[in-house]
């Protein structure tokens, strides 16, 4: 009977534990932030210092990291971008770099679907940036993807970690044509709120 009761104990105390996920090292992350008329999204991995020292070891110099930790980090435009001066259609893509002492290049996949950057293939790069690194004045201990925004038609995808903050510019690929579509909304909705306050 005792036998009975710690097997059915364990049965409930596992089937309760079941709905919680075992804590990762580099926990997983997704950001979003409105941009323009849709948004952009970014989900990644989040590794953490713990005492090491991160670029030039950890990560290295001049070598294709997969800008976070475990799968590869993806970004999504929902909406045509103008990223850091390369026009990019709308898609999700694999986000790489490959950092420098005074520089990273911000890289475009095609193959969003990947192990760390194992499997990179250059020949799959759509658009690459380069970007200064700027110097944080506080250690950031965790890995960090932000999407800060400028204004309603631009936003900073920003990267931290250690004591290096990259940036990198993200605008509205035809802001003229986004105008005159938000132009246009408008006038509907004002057709539209007229012809309700006549009934």
């Amino acid at each position: 009977m005792k036998k009975l009761f710690v097997t059915l104990f364990l049965s409930f105390s596992l089937c309760g534990f079941s709905q919680f996920n075992v804590p990762t090292a580099s926990p997983r992350q997704k950001v979003e932030q409105q941009f323009s008329m849709t948004k952009i999204s970014v989900d990644y991995g989040r590794p953490g210092i713990k005492g090491r020292k991160v670029f030039g070891e950890l990560v290295p110099y001049g070598k294709v990291w997969r800008a976070g930790a475990n799968s590869a980090t993806k970004i999504t435009f929902d909406q045509n971008v103008n990223f850091g001066g390369k026009e990019v259609m709308a898609g999700t893509y694999g986000l790489f770099v490959i950092p420098m002492e005074k520089d990273w290049k911000v890289i475009l996949n095609k193959d969003a679907n990947q192990w760390g950057a194992y499997s990179y293939d250059e020949k799959l790069n759509i658009a690459d940036v380069t970007v200064p690194v700027q110097k944080l004045a506080d250690k950031q201990e965790w890995f960090e993807i932000s999407l800060n925004p400028i204004d309603a038609h631009s936003s900073d995808l920003v990267f931290k970690w250690d004591m290096t903050k990259v940036v990198i510019p993200v605008k509205e690929a035809k802001p003229e044509m986004v105008t005159k579509i938000i132009e246009k909304l408008n006038e509907i909705k004002q057709i539209e709120k007229d012809a309700a306050a006549k009934k």
